[in-house]
């Protein structure tokens, strides 16, 4: 189950999200609705995931030597940001406060497909971000990392 795709949206006045209706289907199916959302650590964005796509995540993060310090910043980071959100009948999702407030969400937002996760960004910062990344030079021949050389697109 892969998903992709730009979708724009709006945060209700709770905090609410609505995901969209070509992806509920697969999502009921897959997780029966139980999602966790939680932060990006290299970005201001959310990471949402299905329940089983982060329980595998999260047995990986538990595995990482906890006297490494950058091992320990992103299970501290990624595990203590985890929060359950179950997608309710409606196909509305409760973003927690402290999640909305870390990646600046408050009105409009844009959920991205992602393969096995989605991201979800404020949607100015979206836009800045991806006229930034659409202006970033072309990597250079020899620059490119291993695993994209046999990338044809």
């Amino acid at each position: 189950m892969l998903f992709r795709g730009v979708a724009e949206l709006n945060l209700d006045t709770k905090g609410r999200m609505a995901i969209p209706s070509r992806y509920r289907e697969r999502l009921s199916e897959r997780c029966e609705g139980q999602l966790v959302a939680t932060i990006d650590t290299d970005e201001r964005c959310l990471l949402l995931y299905p329940l089983p796509e982060w329980e595998a995540i999260e047995r990986k993060l538990d595995a990482l030597p906890t006297f490494n310090p950058q091992a320990r910043r992103v299970q501290r980071l990624l595990m203590g940001h985890a929060s359950d959100v179950d997608m309710d009948g409606n196909g509305r999702l409760l973003l927690p406060p402290p999640l909305r407030q870390y990646a600046g969400l408050e009105k409009r937002i844009v959920l991205i497909g992602q393969g096995k996760k989605f991201e979800i960004w404020d949607e100015q910062l979206w836009q800045q971000k991806r006229d930034e990344w659409l202006a970033e030079e072309t990597v250079a021949d020899g620059e490119l990392p291993a695993e994209l050389e046999s990338l044809s697109l």
